[in-house]
């Protein structure tokens, strides 16, 4: 059966795996395009820049956190559900089958390796305000009386999910994400 997947997709398929693998700057063109198995102008003709493609890349990680969020949220039923489904997507996230392993956040590692003012960093930054976000709606529901403990609370949540994300990549598994996820079901008890 013949491949269906367009140029595009195959390129974008392979500076993922190369760029999570690899790293961004150790990634070249050559490599992706072999990987693809496209010929290099093929890569021109979907993405004007590896600058392009390094940007369609952290959108689609985004992307894809989005979908496993959205899976996770279908059968959250509390506003501590929600919560802890956004906890779950970063597990789902360590649990892939990687090629080298778990390298961490495939966000993070993209924004460590570019410049400051690099729309890629923004984008990064855009996914984790969102992820904060869904926690603070849910706290707001949880604590509709204190808006401000809820707001301090979600930043809280945060700070120890992204810390335990940035230290589950460090160690290569996903011990600390658990550890994490235990630990903000233990502080939602209490609300």
């Amino acid at each position: 059966m013949a491949d269906r997947t367009t140029a595009r997709e195959r390129l974008l398929k392979a500076a993922s795996e190369l760029f999570y693998n690899e790293g961004i700057v150790a990634t070249g063109i050559d490599a992706i395009t072999a990987r693809a198995g496209v010929a290099k102008m093929s890569l021109y003709n979907n993405f004007s820049s590896k600058a392009d493609l390094v940007q369609a890349y952290v959108e689609s990680r985004h992307e894809e956190w989005r979908q496993i969020l959205q899976a996770r949220l279908r059968t959250a039923v509390t506003p501590r559900d929600r919560i802890l489904a956004v906890f779950d997507s970063y597990l789902d996230h360590a649990g892939f089958d990687y090629q080298k392993g778990f390298r961490g956040c495939g966000l993070y590692n993209a924004a460590a390796e570019l410049p400051m003012g690099d729309p890629g960093r923004a984008a990064v930054a855009t996914q984790k305000e969102e992820a904060e976000r869904f926690i603070r709606d849910a706290l707001h529901e949880l604590l509709p009386r204190d808006p401000t403990r809820a707001a301090e609370l979600a930043e809280h949540l945060s700070f120890l999910l992204e810390g335990a994300m940035t230290r589950a990549g460090l160690e290569g598994h996903d011990a600390r994400l658990r550890s994490a996820r235990r630990m903000a079901e233990s502080l939602l008890l209490d609300l």
